[in-house]
């Protein structure tokens, strides 16, 4: 059993169902979360931005598959599945004005990835951009990492705004002189021009992974990153682009042993030699590389016992951790299953010290959510800049905060009746059972083509952006 649920993770590019044997005799599983009060907790949040058309009909190359900020918050990055790279810069304006407002215009969109064709294996390669990482400013120039499936990118992002004029070799429409016709010496001068921005890719990465990559992660140091896909994980150099060190091989001699793939894979943000990854079996590994050059025996194993009465056929599919991400203080870490998130110490391996419900509703629809591919949707999380409190997304354009200092959570909804000017999100509730009430919506009535995988946290302030399907919404605090 185990072993086909690996194997069908690996095909994840197409979704394709486990060939097993539906249990309709789902056992409900009760949460542990400390208090499941719910509430609006401290920060009452309004709408700011909404990017994107909000037309219908939706384009496939126009939903958005990644969603990033900058160390300092400044721009933001969002990759679709058409190959392209949009970057947002906040709006001066409204970073310096009392009370700030997080406002982003377009700064700069380019082609990061086009589609290709793997002769050998007979394989369409997607250009969707599977994730982008900001490396931290050391100049005036920017500069991301950008990968889809096979080929990871490093790119320049620049600005101009001054041309040279006055060639000596050359006229001022670039033809070349005749060097008989020079009789005096030129010197060149800077004149001002129209701001542009260019994007420029300095290094490409590929030809190192079998399998799809699902993570990239920039160290500590600035210097290296990892690359994971479903059975390894690879540690590159910026400066080198033809080779890279494999530091997790979890491929089996024999592909029909295989029992578990690697989900999700983070560096640690202050300790430059630490590192953890995920699997499909709900199991967090943390490796440290002073260890050995081979990571493939683990420091920690982060686990949570299964309770054996209440396991059920869909057990092992909705424990697989979708990601996994440091906290910026670095001591703890969330992951994110199918139905909850978990907040993990790093110094206790034994259980998480928070486990936060998702959409557990969802728990008495998993046969329909099996059937239509649903349960095999990769939510993402993401901390608050102070670890003070979690994000995540689900169904119906929902998506989840969790307060962990006061143990409240929040349902919240981004749609077309909240774009509007500085309107105040009202939470959301979801009714299982019995009479409706009037600020409900029934479970039956979840709209699943329409889920929010995608969450990003300004890492100072109180501003988030939330991807839903090809629009990207931005809301922050009420001000």
């Amino acid at each position: 059993m185990r072993g086909m649920v690996a194997r069908g993770m690996i095909r994840q590019s197409s979704l394709t169902r486990l060939g097993l044997m539906i249990n309709t005799a789902v056992t409900g599983v009760v949460s542990n979360t400390t208090n499941n009060k719910r509430g609006n907790g401290d920060i009452q949040w309004c709408f700011s931005q909404v990017k994107g058309t909000l037309d219908d009909d939706v384009s496939e190359a126009d939903i958005i598959s990644c969603v990033e900020f900058n160390h300092d918050g400044d721009l933001l990055a969002t990759g679709d599945k058409g190959g392209r790279v949009v970057i947002f810069q906040r709006d001066p304006s409204s970073k310096n004005c009392h009370p700030r407002r997080g406002e982003y215009n377009v700064y700069s969109t380019f082609q990061s990835h086009e589609p290709e064709f793997d002769y050998l294996k007979s394989l369409e390669i997607e250009e969707k951009i599977n994730k982008i990482r900001w490396l931290k400013r050391k100049n005036p120039a920017h500069f991301l990492l950008s990968t889809n499936d096979k080929t990871i990118k490093l790119w320049k992002v620049s600005e101009r705004d001054k041309r040279a004029e006055g060639y000596n070799l050359r006229d001022e429409s670039g033809q070349i002189r005749d060097p008989t016709s020079l009789t005096t010496l030129r010197v060149p001068v800077l004149k001002p021009m129209e701001l542009m921005v260019e994007a420029s890719p300095r290094r490409i990465f590929a030809n190192a992974h079998t399998y799809h990559i699902n993570s990239i992660s920039i160290n500590s140091d600035q210097e290296t990153y990892l690359s994971a896909d479903d059975l390894r994980i690879n540690l590159w150099h910026m400066e080198v682009t033809d080779q890279s060190f494999n530091i997790v091989d979890i491929k089996p001699t024999n592909m029909e042993e295989l029992t578990e793939v690697i989900t999700a894979a983070e560096f640690h943000p202050h300790d430059c030699n630490v590192f953890v990854y995920s699997s499909s079996k709900g199991t967090i590994r943390l490796c440290d590389m002073r260890q050995a050059a081979l990571c493939d025996s683990h420091s920690k194993l982060f686990e949570e016992p299964e309770d054996p009465t209440n396991r059920s056929f869909f057990s092992e599919i909705i424990s697989s951790i979708s990601d996994v991400k440091f906290s910026n203080s670095g001591r703890y870490m969330i992951s994110r299953d199918y139905l909850s998130v978990k907040v993990w110490d790093l110094h206790m391996e034994t259980k998480p010290i928070e486990t936060y419900p998702v959409h557990e509703y969802l728990r008495s629809k998993l046969c329909s959510l099996y059937e239509n591919d649903c349960i095999f949707d990769k939510f993402e999380c993401c901390w608050s800049g102070n670890d003070s409190a979690i994000m995540t997304g689900s169904y119906n354009n929902f998506f989840r905060m969790f307060d962990r200092t006061s143990k409240r959570d929040v349902t919240l909804e981004a749609s077309r009746e909240t774009a509007k000017p500085r309107y105040l999100l009202k939470p959301r509730k979801v009714c299982t059972a019995g009479k409706r009430k009037k600020d409900e919506i029934s479970v039956d009535c979840l709209d699943f083509n329409k889920k929010i995988l995608h969450t990003a946290w300004h890492p100072h302030e109180n501003i988030i952006a939330v991807a839903a399907t090809n629009n990207l919404y931005i809301f922050q605090d009420k001000f």
